[in-house]
Order: C-alpha cells, then sequence, then structure tokens
C-alpha cells in the first residue's frame, strides 16, 4: 500500500535561462543607484503632491488620467512608510529624509525591468525565433530613454508594462486557441489580457490606443472563426461570450472598482473638491460637510439658503447681492436701472443668503409644518440682509447687453414695476412633482414676466462690482446648460420674522447628513466628467514638443540639474536604435506593399506561412506604434518627448522581425548570409557604444567635463546643460 514511498518523488521543470538572464539584467539596469539623485527629478514634483494626498486620505482631482497609476505610487510610499509631509515645490529640492526615495521610486523601476522579458516573450509568442526575441530585449534593455523613464516616480514605465502584459497575453491565448479550447491556461491568459488592459488605461488614457487595437484584433479572429464550419453555433456563441466577458466587461468592472478605491482612500476634504458640486463636497469629511450636516433636506416657503452656481467656473461662486448699486451709466454710454447689485462672489458671505418667499403670503418663516417648494412652483428670492427682491426686467446687463440685468428691486417710484416672481425648474427631477432639496436638487430660476432664465455669464464686473461675477437673465435660453443651474448649499429654516433678529440668525453658523445620499456611482461619474473636461491652462513649457520633433529626436528634456557639479539627467533615447527603427517601420511598410502587388498578380515571393507571420506581427507591432502615435497629432495639450515612449517600444520590436525576416528570405546565398550577420554584429555594437556614451547623463553620474559635456550634444537642438563660470 506504501509502495509509492520506494521511490523518490521527482519534479521536472523547464527554465528558460534567457528569461533569467534577461530579468537579471533588466533589474540590474533598472534598480542600480535608483536612490540617486536624492532630489525631486522633474515631473516627480507633480506626481509626488498626489503621493502626499493619498497619505493624507485628502481628496484631489488630476486630470492626466485615472487614478491607478497615483495608487500605485502611492503604494510605493506606504510600503516605504511615507507620512506624506513634504512640499513638492520646485525641481532640484533635496529630499527630507522622511522621504523614502528608493521606495516611491520602487514600481516604476520594476514595471520598467520587466518589459526587457515581455519583449523576449512576445517575439517568442509571434512565432520568431530565439534569436530575434533576445534582440529584441537587449534593444529594450539598452534603450536610454526607457531605463531614464523607469528609474524615478513616473508612469510611463507602469504604462508601457501593462501595455506589453496585455499583449503577451492575448497573443498566449491566441496561440492556444489553435488546440486548447477552455481549458485553465486559455481561460488565464485570455482573463489576463483583460486585466492588463484595464490596468493600462488606468494608469493613463493612452492605454486606451493598445486596448482598442487588441479589441480590433480580437474581433478579425473571431470574424475569421465565424467561417469555421468546424464549430458548431453554440460553440461560437460561448466563445463570443467568454471574449465579451474577459475583454470588456472585466476590464469595465477593474476600471470602475479603481475609482471606488480612490473615492474611499480620499475621504477628507481637500483643495480640489471645490470643483465638484456640493454634493460631492458634502460627502467628503470636513470642508462643506462640516457646515452642511444636520441642515433640513427639503427645501420650504421661508428657508434661508445660500444658491450656488454648479458650473464652478471660471471659479466656484454663489448668488450674493450687496447695498451698492448699478451705477447710472456705464463706461460705454449705456444706462442702467440703477437698481441694486446682483452678482456671483466667490468667497462665503453673509450677504450670499436668501429667503424663499411664497408671493402670496408676507411671512418669512418656515411655518408648522413646513411646506416644501416643489418643481413649477413660483416664488420670490428675498436678499436675507437688505431685504429686497431678486428682479430682472428688459434693460441690459452691464457686460453682456444681449442679455437682461438681474437686480434687487429697489422702488425708486417711477414707471418701473418690479418684476420679481420666479419658476422653479428642478433639471435632475425624477417626476413633475419632485420636491427641491437642499445640496441634493440642480435647479434652474425661470423669470415669470419674461421666461429669462437665471445665468451665470461669467465675465468679471469693473471696481464698481468689486471684480465679483456678472449674473444675467437670459432671454435666448436653448437647452441645457450648467451656468444656469444652481444648488443649494447651506439651508437653514427661518424662524425670526424680526429683521434685526433676521440678521443675528444669518450670521450664525448653520447645523440631515447629504453624504449618505450620494451613491457611489453619482461620485464616480461626477469625478469622471471632470477629468475628462478639466482642463489646466496649457502653457509653454520649456521642454515642450511636437508630435514630429519625436520621430528623429529632435529634442531632449533636463530632468536634473546637481547644484554644483555638472552632473545631470535627461531624457535622451539611444540615437542608433530610434534611427533604425525609423528604418524598421518604413522597410516593413514598403516590403508589404510590394507583397500585397505581387500577390494580387497570384507571384508568391514567401511561403504563406511566413506571409500571414508577417502580417501578424505587423499588425501587432506596426499597429501599436501607429494607435500610440498618430492621435498625438489630434490633441491639444502641451506634449513631451516622453509621449512617444509606448510607440517607440512597438518600434523597437520591429527591428528583430524585419532584420529575421530580410535575412531569412530575401538574403539567399551563403556569402549573402554572412555578410548580413556581420553587420548585424556592427550594428548591435553601436546600439551598445551609444548606450555607454549616454548612460552618464541617464543615471546621473559620473558627472561629466564641460568639453565632454559638449561632445554629447549631437544634434544642435538638444538642451545639454553647461554651466558659465
Amino acid at each position: 500500500m506504501l509502495g509509492f514511498l520506494k521511490k523518490p518523488i521527482v519534479v521536472t521543470a523547464e527554465i528558460n535561462m534567457n528569461l533569467i538572464a534577461l530579468t537579471v539584467m533588466g533589474l540590474v539596469s533598472r534598480l542600480w543607484g535608483l536612490s540617486y539623485p536624492r532630489a525631486v527629478v522633474f515631473d516627480e514634483v507633480y506626481y509626488g503632491q498626489f503621493v502626499s494626498l493619498y497619505m493624507k486620505r485628502i481628496f484631489f482631482v488630476d486630470d492626466s488620467g485615472p487614478p491607478f497609476g497615483h495608487m500605485l505610487l502611492a503604494l510605493g510610499g506606504y510600503l516605504g512608510g511615507f507620512d506624506g509631509n513634504f512640499l513638492w515645490n520646485r525641481i532640484g529640492a533635496e529630499y527630507s529624509m522622511n522621504v523614502p526615495v528608493w521606495s516611491l521610486r520602487l514600481l516604476p523601476a520594476l514595471a520598467g525591468a520587466l518589459c526587457v522579458p515581455l519583449a523576449y516573450q512576445i517575439l517568442v509568442e509571434l512565432q520568431f525565433s530565439h534569436c530575434a526575441a533576445l534582440g529584441a530585449a537587449l534593444l529594450i534593455l539598452l534603450e536610454n530613454s526607457l531605463i531614464t523613464q523607469s528609474r524615478f516616480m513616473l508612469l510611463e514605465s507602469i504604462l508601457i508594462f501593462f501595455i506589453l502584459l496585455a499583449v503577451l497575453s492575448y497573443l498566449k491565448f491566441y496561440n492556444l486557441q489553435r488546440h486548447s479550447f477552455f481549458s485553465g491556461s486559455w481561460w488565464f491568459w485570455l482573463l489576463l489580457t483583460g486585466v492588463a488592459c484595464s490596468c493600462a488605461v488606468g494608469v493613463k488614457y493612452m492605454g486606451l490606443f493598445t486596448y482598442i487595437l487588441l479589441l480590433a484584433i480580437a474581433g478579425l479572429h473571431f470574424w475569421h472563426m465565424i467561417g469555421d464550419q468546424n464549430l458548431s453555433n453554440v460553440s461560437l456563441m460561448w466563445h463570443f461570450l467568454a471574449r465579451g466577458l474577459a475583454l470588456i466587461v472585466i476590464p469595465v468592472s477593474m476600471y470602475l472598482s479603481f475609482f471606488y478605491v480612490h473615492l474611499t482612500l480620499l475621504y477628507r476634504s481637500g483643495p480640489h473638491d471645490q470643483i465638484m458640486t456640493s454634493a460631492f463636497q458634502a460627502s467628503l469629511e470636513g470642508g462643506l460637510a462640516r457646515i452642511t450636516q444636520g441642515q433640513p433636506l427639503e427645501v420650504a416657503y421661508g428657508s434661508q439658503i445660500t444658491l450656488r452656481n454648479v458650473l464652478g467656473k471660471p471659479m466656484q461662486c454663489w448668488l450674493h447681492s450687496h447695498t451698492n448699486t448699478y451705477p447710472i451709466r456705464y463706461e460705454n454710454g449705456r444706462g442702467s436701472s440703477h437698481q441694486q447689485q446682483v452678482t456671483c462672489y466667490p468667497f462665503k458671505d453673509v450677504n450670499n443668503w436668501w429667503i424663499v418667499k411664497d408671493p402670496g403670503m408676507q411671512q418669512l418663516v418656515v411655518s408648522n409644518p413646513p411646506r416644501p417648494v416643489r418643481h413649477g412652483d413660483i416664488v420670490q428670492l428675498v436678499h436675507g440682509i437688505t431685504t429686497r427682491y431678486l428682479n430682472t426686467h428688459d434693460v441690459a446687463a452691464p457686460l453682456s447687453p444681449h442679455s437682461q440685468e438681474v437686480s434687487c428691486y429697489i422702488d425708486y417710484n417711477i414707471s418701473m414695476p418690479a418684476q420679481n416672481l420666479w419658476r422653479v425648474e428642478i433639471v435632475n427631477r425624477e417626476s413633475d412633482t419632485d420636491v427641491w432639496k437642499t445640496i441634493l436638487s440642480e435647479v434652474r430660476f425661470v423669470h415669470v414676466n419674461t421666461s429669462a432664465v437665471l445665468k451665470l455669464s461669467g465675465a468679471s464686473l469693473p471696481e464698481w462690482g468689486y471684480r465679483q461675477l456678472e449674473v444675467v437673465g437670459e432671454k435666448l435660453s436653448k437647452g441645457y446648460h450648467q451656468s444656469m443651474v444652481w444648488n443649494v448649499e447651506e439651508h437653514r429654516y427661518g424662524k425670526s420674522q424680526e429683521q434685526k433678529e433676521r440678521e443675528v440668525e444669518l450670521h450664525s453658523p448653520t447645523q440631515m447628513d447629504i453624504s449618505k445620499n450620494l451613491s457611489f456611482m453619482a461620485k464616480f461619474t461626477e469625478l469622471q466628467w471632470k477629468i475628462l473636461t478639466l482642463k489646466n491652462e496649457d502653457t509653454e513649457h520649456k521642454y515642450s514638443s511636437s508630435a514630429l520633433d519625436w520621430i528623429t529626436m529632435d529634442t531632449n528634456i533636463a530632468y536634473w540639474l546637481h547644484p554644483t557639479s555638472g552632473a545631470q539627467i535627461h531624457l535622451l533615447g539611444n540615437v542608433v536604435t530610434w534611427a533604425s527603427a525609423n528604418i524598421a517601420a518604413v522597410v516593413y511598410m514598403c516590403l508589404s506593399l510590394w507583397y500585397l502587388i505581387r500577390r494580387r498578380r497570384k507571384v508568391y515571393d514567401i511561403p504563406e506561412g511566413a506571409w500571414q507571420l508577417w502580417v501578424s506581427a505587423g499588425g501587432i507591432c506596426v499597429g501599436g506604434w501607429a494607435v500610440n502615435y498618430l492621435p498625438f497629432f489630434l490633441m491639444e495639450k502641451t506634449l513631451f518627448l516622453y509621449h512617444y515612449l509606448p510607440a517607440l517600444t512597438f518600434q523597437i520590436l520591429l527591428i528583430p522581425i524585419v532584420l529575421q525576416h530580410l535575412g531569412d528570405h530575401l538574403c539567399r546565398s551563403l556569402l549573402l548570409k554572412s555578410m548580413f550577420s556581420a553587420s548585424i554584429v556592427a550594428w548591435f555594437s553601436s546600439v551598445y557604444f551609444v548606450y555607454c556614451t549616454f548612460s552618464p547623463v541617464t543615471y546621473g553620474e559620473p558627472s561629466l567635463s564641460v568639453t565632454e559635456l559638449k561632445d554629447l550634444r549631437w544634434k544642435d537642438s538638444w538642451n545639454i546643460l553647461i554651466r558659465k563660470h
């Protein structure tokens, strides 16, 4: 019974020493001296701020992309024990001792190192030789720009890692597809493709380009499967559902999970939440939530409220009035009503308070029980401090003459009667009987007499209006726009009928928790919209460049300069590799066109298997280069050389593919093959030579003399920093 114990238990394993060696070399090249320099390097000044906010659980919005990449950087800080206390205010600032520099830079470096073995495996899965795969990995290993970008707290290396992982996973899945449907490994690689795609998109929206490419390739492969008569309709349906689950459902679910974790971690109010709606702000700990907790939910006749404009541009502001009146005549000679000014004020102020009044009653307090205001009700808005009514009439607004002036009515006993009735329209209502709710309801105020809509024009008034923002009555309101929408932010039930008592009440702080009413999907939708639409002012940067500059590397970026010596770090690529990548792309496209024309004439220069291999490799490498490069010509944003690195990675993978194809199919004689092999050795030696030449400005050491730095300026357009003593 125990006979199996008479023989030893033997476990056999295949170890690819190429992969082991490449991984070790990748780790050494990216991790060596990782803490140097112990100073803020280029965009670390940008990403470091977000890491600190994660450590302190303070909410922020970054318009550059989703939060997953930021969370990975913050994970490095968390593992290193970072407390978030560092002022990220300038490039070159020395890190204090509490900043775990090595830990913060670790994950980008690991991602960059693992790109080396990934490149090797991708070419193997594309059915190219191990020699070609080794060449691709070594080119990635010796690419100076990829090394530089991997060694700091930046996101490009992480993005490229997930892009390559997605490509490799799909290729492994596709190769298994031929003989092993629905096996464990088949499911593993298919699911990993979806996970890697979602991670790539979650790091930067640039990852979306490769995701779309893989979806297109998967769709093409499935189209070919439909024509396979050996597959039943049921089998095809299961294949379709499996791909839909792995390549669409899982990526979307993971993308949502990134935001869920992000919003769970960042629960405290901070400077960035001011661009969010009042409901979102109230869901954060501190800030507005501290003010609004305990407020009544339903707005009633007699409610004292502040009204915030939903647009939040050019800045958040509240409907406001003060005792000053519009000038009798403006600078351009136009006249005004000389009524009390109504503006939008970007600060909390007692003059932001308004009272919701029932036009049929005189009282300015809430009855018992309160009578809630509903969609479509007619109200008057009384300014709390001056007790004047919000009014508009057929008088041109001061800065927007096509719109009506909005004022608080002063009775001058002239032929200008008050027009102060407003209809409440709840924009986000679920039914026409909805009650107007604090924070949650987004409302429009439509003037009963003229049908004008209360609107923030965004223009800044002159000195007589204290540079506050203009509010107008928009007569030609077509459709919905956020500048016409307001929400109640602070709210209390008024209790004082006498004006002096009411003024005391208005000055006192307010005391229903709104946060529980805002679901995750509501917060996600708002945050996602802000990320997509929020635009920082694009200013011209010293090291910005155009997409055309990248192909020939006519630009560089100085990342760091030692404060006293000539040591410096630059984002500069390996010139030989970049030029070779461009040549490989041109050769591939020319050869493909030649083959297509010849095949159209029924002339087959290469075997069908080699042609399919050539096409599939081009679909991945040339397609990957195109989708990660060409969209930048359509983008209106400040561009930098590092934006080209994902496209460059695909182009580098193309080099050994083209070389192997030339050697296998165009070098037919032994002499040509020998000469071709010798040329490759010489060419690869030049790649290594350039890597070594520029390694001092890749790693930042050793420090170079002025003469040595001048010798590195191979192009006049490169900005190598030379100190003037």
